[in-house]
C-alpha cells in the first residue's frame, strides 16, 4: 500500500519516536530504577513514607523460605551482597548491605594512611555499585569493629569517617554501625564520636536480650535500634562440662528460647535479625546454624514464623527432641562403649530418620566469630545407631561430641549433641 502526501515524513518522525522509546527501555534495563526512599524519623525507619520493621536473619541462603516465615529483611556482611540484593529484590525483601570494616584486633591499623585509603576506596566502590538497587534498605558499616580491644578509642572516629563517606555518595539510605553488646558505654561513645550514624545495630544473645533495648536507651540513643545478630544462647553464656566443653542446647530447646526472646524484643526494637541463616562452624557446626547443609530447617524457623506471622512450608513442624543422654555418664574409661538414648517425636506423625556422627571436640576456638575449622569425624565409632539411640565404641582416649540429626523427610529436622570424654 502506498502512502499519500507527507507519508515519508510521518514515517521518519515515527521512527525517531520509536528509536527514543527503545533507548529509554535499554537504559532502564541496564540501570534499574533507583531504590525506595529510606529515612529515619525518631526511632522509626521509614520506607517510602511508611514505618518499616526489619524482621529476618543474617545470611544468604534460602531467602525464599525466610520470606515465607514472615521476614522483611536480610543482613549481609560484604562480598555476598550483590547476589543477595538481586534475590531479595525478586522476593520483596529489603537488604541491610554490610561492608566489612577491618578490625584492629586482626592487625588493621587505623593510623596507617595507606591502609585506611585502600579501605575507603573499596567502600566507595561498594556504595556506588549498590546505592540504586531497589532492595537496598541501609548501609551496615562494620561488624563489632570494637570487639576484643583494651582501648577502642581509635574505632569510633573511623566509623564516623566511613559514615560521612557513604552519606556524601548516597544521601538516600541511612547508615548503621554494629557493635557487640551495649556494655562499657559503647553506645554513648558511638553517639559522641560518630554522629553520622543514623541506625544502631547491636549483636546480642541469650539472657541479655530482654534488657537490651532498655540498656541502649539508658545511654541516650533515640534513633532506630536493630538487633543485628540474635540467638537463643551464645557459647560464652552456656554451661560447661568439668573439662570445659560448652553444652549446646538442642534445636528444640533453642526454638523455645527464641520464641521467648523475639516476644520480648519485638515491641522494643525496630528490627530483629536472627543469626545465622545458613551454616557456620563455631564451637560446633550446629550451634549458630539455622539451616542444615542440605537446607533443612529446625524448630527455630517455627519460632520465627510464629513471631512474624508467617508459615513453614506446608505448615510442617520440625521433630522434637525430648531427651538425649548417655546412660552411664559423659566421662568414662577408654575402651568402654558408651550408650546414648534418645526420646523424640514428630508433631505431625512423620517417620523420623536418625543420623549419628562422632566428632573430636573442637580446639580451634576463635573470638568474635572468626572462622574456625571443622573438627575431625570418626564414622567407625557409631554402632547400631537408630531413632532410639546409639552405641559409641572404638575411640582412643580424648574428648569428643556425639551429634544427632533427625529428619522428617519433608524438609524439617532437629539437632542435638553430647560432649563426652574417654579417659
Amino acid at each position: 500500500m502506498r502512502g499519500g502526501p507527507g507519508f515519508a515524513g510521518r514515517v521518519e518522525k515515527m521512527l525517531k519516536v520509536l528509536s527514543r522509546a527503545m533507548a529509554v527501555i535499554l537504559i532502564g534495563l541496564a540501570f534499574p530504577a533507583a531504590g525506595a526512599d529510606v529515612a529515619v524519623r525518631g526511632e522509626l525507619i521509614v520506607v517510602d513514607g511508611r514505618p518499616f520493621v526489619a524482621r529476618g536473619a543474617a545470611g544468604e541462603r534460602r531467602l525464599d523460605l525466610l520470606k515465607q516465615l514472615g521476614a522483611t529483611a536480610v543482613r549481609t556482611y560484604g562480598n555476598e551482597t550483590a547476589a543477595v540484593l538481586d534475590e531479595a529484590g525478586r522476593l520483596g525483601l529489603k537488604v541491610i548491605a554490610g561492608f566489612w570494616l577491618e578490625h584492629p584486633r586482626r592487625g588493621f591499623d587505623y593510623g596507617n594512611a595507606a591502609q585506611v585509603a585502600a579501605q575507603n576506596a573499596a567502600l566507595e566502590r561498594f556504595v556506588r555499585a549498590h546505592k540504586d538497587h531497589p532492595a537496598l534498605l541501609l548501609w551496615g558499616l562494620g561488624n563489632e569493629v570494637e570487639a576484643e580491644l583494651a582501648d577502642d578509642a581509635v574505632v569510633w572516629p573511623a566509623i564516623e569517617a566511613a559514615a560521612r563517606l557513604v552519606k556524601a555518595i548516597d544521601p538516600r539510605h541511612p547508615t548503621m554501625s554494629v557493635i557487640a553488646e551495649a556494655g562499657n558505654g559503647k553506645v554513648a561513645k558511638l553517639m559522641r564520636q560518630a554522629p553520622s550514624i543514623d541506625v544502631l545495630g547491636v549483636n546480642s544473645y541469650g539472657p541479655a536480650l530482654p534488657s537490651l533495648a532498655a540498656r541502649v536507651r539508658e545511654q541516650g540513643w533515640r534513633g532506630p535500634l536493630l538487633v543485628t545478630e540474635l540467638g537463643p544462647l551464645g557459647q560464652w553464656q552456656a554451661g560447661n562440662t568439668p573439662w570445659g566443653a560448652a553444652i549446646e542446647p538442642s534445636s528444640t530447646e533453642k526454638a523455645v528460647l527464641l520464641r521467648r526472646y523475639l516476644g520480648a524484643l519485638m515491641p522494643a526494637t525496630q528490627g530483629q535479625l536472627v543469626f545465622y541463616w545458613g551454616q557456620k562452624q563455631e564451637v560446633t557446626p550446629t550451634w549458630h546454624s539455622l539451616l542444615l547443609p542440605g537446607g533443612e530447617w529446625t524448630g527455630t524457623a517455627e519460632a520465627m514464623a510464629a513471631a512474624w506471622g508467617g508459615t513453614t512450608p506446608g505448615g510442617n513442624r520440625a521433630p522434637r527432641i525430648r531427651k538425649l543422654a548417655f546412660t552411664a555418664g559423659d566421662s568414662r574409661p577408654a575402651g568402654s562403649p558408651a550408650r546414648a538414648e534418645l526420646a523424640a517425636d514428630d508433631p505431625d506423625g512423620d517417620a523420623l530418620a536418625a543420623e549419628w556422627v562422632v566428632m573430636a571436640e573442637s580446639t580451634d576456638l576463635r573470638k568474635a566469630g572468626d572462622a574456625e575449622s571443622v573438627p575431625r569425624s570418626f564414622p567407625g565409632a557409631v554402632l547400631g545407631g537408630g531413632p532410639a539411640g546409639v552405641t559409641v565404641a572404638g575411640l582412643a582416649p580424648g574428648r569428643y561430641r556425639l551429634f544427632l540429626t533427625l529428619r522428617d523427610g519433608r524438609g524439617a529436622a532437629a539437632t542435638a549433641n553430647l560432649p563426652f570424654e574417654l579417659r
